[in-house]
């Protein structure tokens, strides 16, 4: 039997800035936000709970890269699932070899109450706001790391 492996992330998160629609050069949607999770523990030497957060680097493709720039904000919480992806590039002022790892969504739930035009916040049926839209894998297809505009 083929040795196989797994690369799924699943994230609940808040959103730590609004989403950032760009387009490759074939047209293709692209979204980047960061997400922040956090977690409490209580380190063996204290018994003082310690908060410890971390911020992820989301990026979406096609149709869920431009329904995540519709529907997300800053602030807002959200259900990620996608895969971990580690891409590298040259800097062009410092000649440096330079790694960004990120997360590649291919599914979105929105978590929170969504607010209307006036910024009055609304609770609609459950499962009325979620969102959850499958990408296709962009690998074996014609977008290639220089067509990403970040």
């Amino acid at each position: 039997m083929a040795a196989r492996s797994l690369n799924k992330v699943m994230l609940i998160g808040n959103l730590t800035r609004d989403p950032e629609l760009r387009y490759t050069s074939n047209g293709t949607a692209v979204v980047s936000f960061g997400v922040a999770t956090n977690r409490s523990y209580t380190p063996s030497n204290s018994s003082e709970a310690v908060e410890d957060v971390e911020f992820h680097n989301i990026v979406a493709w096609a149709k869920l890269a431009e329904l995540c720039d519709k529907l997300l904000k800053k602030g807002d919480k959200v259900y990620l699932e996608g895969r971990l992806q580690t891409r590298d590039w040259e800097d062009e002022q410092t000649g440096k070899k330079m790694y960004r790892t990120e997360i590649v969504a291919n599914e979105m739930i929105i978590l929170s109450n969504k607010r209307d035009d006036s910024g009055a916040e609304y609770t609609s049926k459950p499962n009325a706001q979620s969102v959850v839209e499958e990408v296709p894998s962009t690998e074996g297809s014609d977008i290639q790391d220089n067509d990403i505009p970040f």
